[in-house]
């Protein structure tokens, strides 16, 4: 039985009848649903209920996922990859079975329309028809991949105007749907009169990623280091639609117009893909240890001298790093200027802990990078609160010998989905920003310290 269950999921040329259907869907959702709770516990975070899953996405993380580990998101999104894969491969071969077009599969991406469909294809019955001959097996032309490779061009850069330009919206949709409408829309059109190969097909569907991302950087709607980042998700994606839509086109379907059709899905669900509740709020600490008491390493922290230029790439690519910081004031109430590369952020202090603990929240925050491009002042929507800090603290830890411990955090927020991909940037540069301030401070504080200890020696 297993062994024919797993067969049934796996094999792309079996048909899927209604019974099928709803096995294999239901075993599917299980599996995936002690996945979720085997995470979710090992994040320690509050158990998720099968009613919670009737909320969109981001609401579900909102709601469910307050304070969680970094790694949570991307365990998720990762445990979620192949289920998503499972679920559209028996859904297009049910539809086929049930000799209804293949791409009513897209409505799989819109909520609660999703459900409707699975329950459709629960009831709809069987129907006998005799096999589609194709009448070419010829080998794609140029022609017929830069036809395909169009097709998808032009479906990226509507999504890109509609989400980015016209809504302001860095959606799932956007990052995770459009690459892969692109995919199916590219691999259709390539194999849909003629016999490409997989490899052949999955090249010509990341070339019309790479070629989308080149034309939205030459016209200056998003920056070289933005593009970069997104493309590790991109392609995998458009590679897993380029699969879908070659599955579609060797069933027989061939007409353009069920395709086109299915592309409604996407400026649906950007609409659909509002975010509401609380964002969930995420933090990165970092530590070092310094060869200096609490007490002088105090003053290094409330304010510290400018910083030499950085050398890390990351910064050069115009991630945005600090290089100084003053305080007006003294105690709670006053305020700490730190200065970055593209503005200063202000900061209320909340917890003024002399050698201990200094808290403080953003009341105003710089850009978070200046844009990498050919153009001056390219400046994306992304850059405009998109990711925005919340609040930082410094802790100082006194350990054994006159040494300090002394840790860094950062709450921020982020308006970028899927989140538990964006998340590993966010957390990462922030990361590095926290390193070059913490280096800042320890060399300040032990070269001083080693200073005033020689001086006071007889």
């Amino acid at each position: 039985m297993l062994t024919r269950l797993v067969r049934t999921v796996t094999r792309l040329d079996l048909p899927v009848d209604r019974v099928t259907y709803l096995v294999a869907g239901l075993v599917l959702a299980v599996v995936k649903f002690l996945g979720d709770v085997a995470l979710i516990r090992l994040a320690g975070l509050h158990p998720w209920s099968p009613w919670d899953y009737l909320a969109i996405g981001p609401a579900l993380l909102a709601a469910r996922g307050s304070g969680p580990p970094s790694w949570f998101f991307v365990a998720l999104g990762c445990w979620a990859l192949p289920f998503l894969w499972l679920g559209s491969t028996l859904t297009i071969r049910r539809l086929v079975d049930a000799d209804h077009s293949p791409w009513w599969s897209a409505l799989f991406l819109i909520p609660w329309a999703n459900y409707a469909l699975i329950l459709a294809l629960i009831l709809l019955p069987s129907v006998e028809t005799r096999p589609t001959e194709r009448q070419d097996h010829n080998r794609p032309t140029a022609i017929t991949a830069i036809t395909a490779i169009a097709g998808g061009l032009g479906v990226g850069l509507a999504m890109v105007l509609l989400s980015i330009t016209a809504l302001g919206a860095y959606g799932t949709p956007l990052f995770i749907g459009t690459p892969l409408a692109m995919g199916a829309g590219t691999g259709f059109l390539y194999n849909r009169r003629t016999q490409a190969s997989l490899l052949d097909t999955f090249s010509v569907a990341c070339l019309g990623i790479l070629l989308t991302a080149g034309t939205i950087f030459l016209f200056a709607m998003e920056g070289a280091v933005c593009l970069l980042m997104a493309l590790p998700i991109a392609l995998p994606i458009a590679m897993m639609g380029a699969l879908l839509g070659r599955m579609i086109a060797q069933s027989g379907q061939e007409r353009v117009g069920p395709a086109a059709a299915a592309l409604l899905v996407l400026p649906i669900s950007v609409l659909l893909d509002t975010h509401s509740g609380p964002p969930v709020i995420h933090e990165v600490r970092s530590a070092i240890e310094i060869d200096a008491p609490p007490d002088r390493v105090w003053s290094n922290v409330i304010a510290f001298p400018p910083i030499t230029e950085p050398l890390d790439l990351v910064f050069q690519l115009g991630v945005a790093y600090p290089r100084s910081a003053h305080i007006e004031g003294s105690g709670i109430g006053a305020t700490r200027y730190c200065e970055f590369s593209t503005g200063a952020f202000v900061e209320p202090i909340t917890r003024w802990e002399p050698g201990q603990r200094l808290s403080f929240d953003v009341a105003r925050a710089p850009l978070p990078m200046t844009e990498l491009s050919i153009y001056s002042n390219v400046r994306p929507r992304h850059l405009d609160g998109y990711l925005q800090p919340v609040r930082g603290e410094f802790r100082l830890i006194p350990l054994p010998g006159g040494r300090t411990r002394l840790e860094g955090s950062t709450w921020y927020t982020l308006r970028v989905f899927p989140e538990g991909y964006w998340s590993v940037f966010g957390d990462a540069l922030i990361g590095r920003i926290h390193h070059r301030v913490l280096a800042h401070i320890q060399s300040a504080s032990v070269s001083g310290w080693q200073l005033q200890t020689r001086f006071r020696s007889p």
